[in-house]
């Protein structure tokens, strides 16, 4: 086998558990943990998003059917997704059902050590209520903080995932970043491969939660990542985009 190829692998695997020193991490140190929100600015403009209890029902179909009718969906209708619609998909991708402490909190997806070192930014084209723009979910307050408008953006997010067009006729856009340190806090070298499975966790909750709503979803791994992380403002070391998926009204 390449070299190259087994060096990439390795990351898969289990191994480097056996070669890190985790009395060394920050969590053994006694240094506190990352806060569980990116923070944001008091002064930023916040959407209050309905509660999952008030959107509970929002779903048409089961559990079971919701499983065997997933797939990717690129086509979407030009009917808008509601906010009670938008409020209960990301309640299922990254929710919050209860708050231990500063540092860590119990999600509707399973994380490594409770550190889900995921943040979701929307770029939103076509939702009730919404003007299009880059929008940032806040789980602890069920809230959206409006982040800013860009000009031409549907023409920009098609050309940042390599001009695959769906993205364009999506009504909204989910782009996952990870903040690394959440999970490094506490595991070290091994945080790498538990981020890269908790993306996977968090998508395919989003596929069953646009099925059951009648919406599709398409997952995105193929973007331009510097391009992505300048659209976003964000820096691409301490946090950097790692998954997105479209999503709009099926037709």
């Amino acid at each position: 086998m390449d070299k190259e190829i087994s060096k990439y692998r390795s990351f898969l695997k289990d191994s480097i558990r056996k070669v890190i020193d985790f009395s060394q991490t920050d969590q053994n140190r006694g240094v506190a943990p990352p806060p569980i929100e990116k923070p944001y600015s008091q002064e930023g403009e916040r959407i209050d998003l309905p509660f999952h209890e008030k959107v509970k029902n929002i779903g048409t179909i089961d559990l079971a059917s919701a499983i065997r009718n997933r797939e990717s969906r690129r086509s979407y209708s030009h009917q808008p997704m509601t906010i009670d619609e938008l409020s209960f998909l990301l309640w299922s991708t990254q929710g919050i059902k209860q708050k231990i402490d500063l540092g860590h909190a119990l999600r509707t997806v399973p994380s490594a050590g409770c550190r889900h070192a995921l943040e979701t930014y929307l770029c939103v084209l076509n939702v009730q209520g919404l003007e299009q723009g880059i929008y940032r979910y806040l789980p602890l307050e069920h809230q959206l903080l409006f982040e800013f408008t860009e000009e031409n953006l549907k023409r920009k997010i098609v050309q940042l995932v390599f001009r695959q067009p769906y993205p364009g006729e999506a009504a909204v856009t989910f782009i996952w970043t990870a903040i690394p340190y959440r999970m490094e806090w506490r595991y070290g070298l091994a945080a790498h491969k538990v981020i890269a499975i908790e993306a996977g966790h968090v998508c395919q909750n989003l596929y069953l939660a646009c099925e059951a709503i009648g919406a599709g979803t398409c997952a995105i791994a193929a973007y331009d990542q510097e391009g992505i992380d300048e659209l976003l403002k964000i820096d691409g070391q301490d946090e950097f985009t790692i998954y997105l998926a479209s999503v709009g009204k099926m037709e």
